[in-house]
């Protein structure tokens, strides 16, 4: 490992270069959607001043500036490029219901998701759990202990699939999952999809809408027909094996929607209301409609095939979505709107679903029950990583298999990446709470131009 792995400040040395570089980065990151959404940053910027770990959510962008930065010795021609979800922290995997019916626990968030090194996802995730831990006041080697459990799981499901088990036939499911992990797929479970659209739609007659409230914005006709246009080319890239029955699809209600979450905030975004697989209201379906942004990863890959395979950032985040589930959501597409406020823009499409459900982290304060989720975090690193390879003939850009090439770049190794993941999750966490501290700083004094007020 270089010294700039330990390097406090990467393009400099003291406080001063350090926030300059934080400021810059933060800037060119975000400086369009600031232009266009002042207010919607001032508010993911108070909510990444809260906490190191809030501040270490939103600026993954900061992450790659920092880590493109080091010297990578895992990292040769194929393990250099493969399949990354982006933006691997620990509150960025929760409950899904699969393609194929089954609620499974896996990576829940593809906006960031890329080309890059396999390292890079193992780094994060690692120095998010040296974050958490340092919240909820762990020693340095209950802190090293966890992230050496995560790694070793990530390796042995590797190592797993390089002996010749299907990628994709292996999940987090209720049969599989154990400790807080299926305690969230219980949970998911027993969600319905009547509850979730009683909170989000209102039925007028024998009609359904979306509700009216300050967290939406009712359309202008003009927008509305843009949207609607765009929904109607998104229908056009849901794969015909993902197709549902002839009266699936239909479009009732569309409103505007703020960006969601921390990474989204300035996002446009929409949700759409259709006709479920029958005509029974409780069958309806929402949609969310978000314009995609530039993946942290790709600010730093210089990868043509990449870079020249997506026609816009909602098509990559699709696509994203498609390579790393085994299986799908049958709602997963894209579309570009044509006219309007956003003429030209990429979004990405997908289902609002009601058996989404997050790890409560809160709730997890002893040594090995987090040990036990981390080891099932591990694994299911390692299958998004390796389900995404050639295996998955409609997303080619891999072309070939990940576990083979993580197996013969780290050999026997083992201890070696173990402890090189376990020190940088710790002085990378010391860094991100340093530089949380900085950004307070410069986020009350003014210098996060367009956003600061």
């Amino acid at each position: 490992m270089t010294d700039d792995a330990h390097a406090d400040t990467p393009h400099g040395h003291g406080d001063g270069d350090r926030t300059g570089t934080i400021v810059g980065v933060l800037t060119e990151a975000f400086a369009d959607l600031m232009a266009a959404d002042p207010a919607a940053f001032r508010r993911k910027y108070r909510r990444m001043a809260a906490d190191p770990f809030a501040f270490y959510r939103g600026t993954a962008c900061l992450f790659y500036a920092d880590v493109a930065r080091r010297e990578d010795r895992w990292a040769d021609e194929r393990t250099g490029r493969v399949w990354i979800q982006g933006d691997l922290h620990a509150e960025n995997f929760g409950t899904a219901m699969d393609g194929t019916g089954r609620l499974v626990f896996d990576v829940n968030d593809f906006d960031e998701a890329y080309l890059g090194h396999f390292t890079w996802d193992l780094l994060r995730l690692a120095a998010s759990v040296a974050l958490l831990g340092w919240t909820k006041a762990l020693p340095d080697g209950d802190i090293g202990s966890l992230v050496e459990v995560y790694v070793r799981a990530y390796l042995d499901q590797v190592r797993t699939y390089a002996a010749a088990e299907p990628d994709a036939e292996w999940s987090l499911r209720l049969d599989t999952a154990t400790g807080a992990v299926r305690l969230a797929l219980l949970e998911a479970q027993a969600s319905t999809r009547f509850a979730l659209l009683d909170g989000v739609t209102v039925v007028e007659g024998s009609r359904r809408r979306f509700r009216h409230d300050p967290t939406v914005r009712v359309l202008d006709a003009q927008e509305r027909a843009v949207v609607e246009a765009a929904y109607r080319e998104y229908l056009d890239t849901i794969p015909p094996v993902k197709r549902l029955g002839s009266m699936t699809y239909g479009l009732k209600d569309v409103v505007g929607k703020s960006g969601f979450g921390i990474g989204s905030a300035g996002l446009p975004a929409y949700n759409l209301l259709v006709e479920g697989h029958t005509e029974a209201l409780e069958n309806d379906v929402v949609l969310t409609m978000k314009q995609g942004g530039v993946p942290a990863p790709g600010r730093v890959v210089d990868d043509p095939r990449a870079r020249h395979a997506f026609a816009h950032q909602g098509h990559r985040t699709a696509v994203s979505r498609r390579a790393l589930q085994a299986h799908a959501d049958p709602w997963s597409g894209w579309c570009r709107m044509q006219g309007g406020p956003h003429d030209g823009v990429g979004f990405v499409v997908a289902e609002y679903s009601p058996y989404e459900a997050d790890l409560d982290w809160s709730q997890l304060t002893e040594v090995p029950d987090m040990a036990e989720v981390l080891a099932q975090l591990g694994r299911a690193t390692a299958k998004v990583h390796c389900v995404s390879d050639v295996d998955q003939p409609s997303t080619p850009l891999v072309d070939f298999q990940v576990e083979d090439a993580i197996v013969a770049v780290v050999g026997d190794r083992d201890d070696e990446l173990v402890a090189e993941v376990v020190d940088f999750a710790h002085s990378y966490a010391a860094r991100a709470r340093a530089d949380h501290a900085l950004f307070v700083d410069a986020f009350r004094s003014g210098r996060l131009l367009g956003a600061s007020a």
